[in-house]
């Protein structure tokens, strides 16, 4: 008789279950490795949250410089002009030296419930010089022993929202800039080297941003309130923007604009003690011109209308650059009678004008030859004849308004390593309304491509009007930098300058009220570079 081995049937699920078993954990220990380890309260991710994105730029330098701020009240901080309203003043015996330091940090959140169509950008400052006060508030101080200073600096707090495809629109404290460009995908330098170069509007304003940009054009319209004061009153400075670039060719580009500034504050407002507007201190301190205005009411509106053009503005297509603008601005100012009237005061009618020329000869964008002229008209004779025919910028309304600053010089023209103190010879491009014809000469050359760079330049400039008492020849000024890259956006650099006043500076209208002239002035510094992300 043959024996049956009897199995029962629940033993039959036994290798099933093991198999699972073993499947599932293969599946857990995949998930574990790839997403981390999810406890009670507690997650170890091993990706960032891209939705957050946080970047920091952070710059320190050393410097020795004859020049420097006369008022104590100031400690070292100083924008403007120099020899100005600001109290600089040169020195053959007295030398500043100081280090000083920045951190730029920028916030991007753009959560993914949204589709990445809507953004939160915010970008703060934390400026000091080294040891300078502790246990205080204010900004640009805070690293004295023990440190312990309330000095964070809000730049921009500002919501991007895409509507649609090529459209974006900005709201909320942004970046206020005298160009078409995408303000938060391009580049510094870029925006710095094209259309009106920052040299018009570079600063931070609060408003509401539109742009469209297409493969071919892109165009920006704006509303920035500059001045809001007594809410319930007509008292305010409001800045209205039109913008637009096409591309017309893929080396040539062509742009056309209309700014307006509609005030009527009266100088109500501004920066700090010094005010703000065509009559304020703060014009004579940022090196505009001041208009001799009485206290009387007065509104005033100004409009910029100017054309630019750019040939391979990145330098990359071949080894020609080329870029320009010209830009005229009109308006008026009306001031109130005693019988509740306006009567116009002045009239304003004057014209910038800017060309750059590069030449590549190797195979870096730093391989190059470049020449950066500028021209803007000036005025004589004040008021007298009720005319104003120089040039207006930001810098009239805030400071700085306007920063011109890449074209290679340091002090004639103002440059851009900087941390507390923004001064030069020719700080804002009126130049005082007496106005400036000069320019820059730079060749810059890569001695290892893309690692080790160096410049020598120069830089001059004449005055169309002359100030009383003094000449038209405003100085020439030699300069030069080494740079080395220790890594992707982490550079040492070393800068010198020296300028050699001209007879400009025989007037003591223009030196601080000297009638000697001033000493020449220069400066060198160490710095260093890290754009962190």
């Amino acid at each position: 008789m043959k024996s049956r081995l009897l199995i029962n049937p629940k033993m039959k699920r036994i290798p099933l279950l093991i198999s699972l078993i073993l499947y599932f954990s293969k599946l857990f220990s995949q998930d574990v490795q790839t997403n981390g380890f999810k406890g009670f309260d507690r997650v170890l991710p091993q990706k960032a949250n891209k939705e957050l994105q946080v970047f920091a730029y952070f710059y320190q330098q050393n410097v020795a410089q004859n020049y420097f701020p006369s008022n104590d009240f100031l400690k070292g901080q100083i924008v403007g002009r120099l020899f100005g309203n600001n109290t600089t003043v040169t020195s053959d015996s007295l030398h500043s030296l100081y280090a000083e330091q920045r951190l730029l940090p920028f916030l991007i959140y753009a959560p993914k419930i949204f589709d990445n169509k809507v953004t939160l950008r915010t970008s703060f400052e934390i400026d000091w010089t080294w040891g300078d006060v502790a246990y205080g508030t204010g900004g640009n101080f805070g690293s004295a022993i023990s440190a312990d200073q309330v000095n964070i600096q809000t730049q921009n707090v500002e919501v991007e929202l895409i509507p649609a495809k090529h459209w974006t629109v900005n709201v909320g404290l942004q970046r206020l800039y005298d160009t078409p460009h995408d303000l938060y995908r391009t580049v510094f330098d870029k925006m710095a080297n094209t259309s009106y170069r920052l040299a018009y509007w570079g600063t931070d304003g609060v408003g509401i941003s539109v742009r469209r940009e297409s493969d071919y054009s892109k165009i920006k319209a704006g509303f920035y309130k500059l001045y809001e004061n007594n809410v319930e009153l007509n008292d305010d400075v409001t800045l209205f923007e039109l913008n637009g670039q096409i591309n017309l060719h893929s080396k040539w580009n062509v742009g056309a604009s209309c700014y307006w500034v509609h005030d009527r504050s009266s100088g109500k407002g501004g920066v700090s003690i010094l005010g703000q507007g065509f009559a304020s201190n703060l014009a004579t301190y940022n090196g505009t011109f001041r208009f001799p205005l009485n206290s009387d009411l007065y509104k005033a509106d100004v409009f910029w209308l100017g054309s630019y053009f750019s040939r391979n503005e990145d330098f990359m297509i071949d080894k020609w650059l080329l870029s320009g603008f010209v830009n005229v601005n009109a308006g008026s100012i009306l001031q109130k009678n005693a019988d509740k009237t306006f009567r116009k005061t002045a009239d304003i009618l004057g014209v910038g004008a800017n060309l750059r020329v590069g030449y590549r000869y190797g195979q870096t964008t730093n391989d190059a030859v470049m020449a950066d002229i500028l021209f803007t008209s000036g005025d004589e004779n004040s008021l007298d004849d009720k005319k104003y025919s120089g040039v207006l910028t930001g810098n009239t309304w805030g400071s700085p308004g306007g920063i011109f600053i890449g074209h290679g010089g340091y002090l004639l023209f103002p440059h851009g390593n900087v941390v507390n103190r923004f001064v030069a010879a020719v700080s804002d491009i009126s130049n005082m309304g007496l106005g400036v014809a000069g320019g820059t000469l730079n060749l810059s050359h890569d001695f290892i491509p893309n690692k080790l760079h160096t410049k020598i330049g120069t830089a001059a400039a004449l005055a169309p009007v002359a100030p009383t008492g003094g000449g038209n020849f405003m100085g020439v000024e030699i300069n030069g930098k080494v740079g080395y890259d220790f890594g992707a956006f982490l550079t040492v650099e070393a800068h010198a300058a020296y300028l050699s006043l001209g007879d400009f500076y025989d007037s003591s209208v223009v030196n601080g009220g000297s009638s000697n002239r001033p000493v020449n002035p220069w400066v060198g510094f160490i710095c260093l570079k890290w754009l962190i992300f």
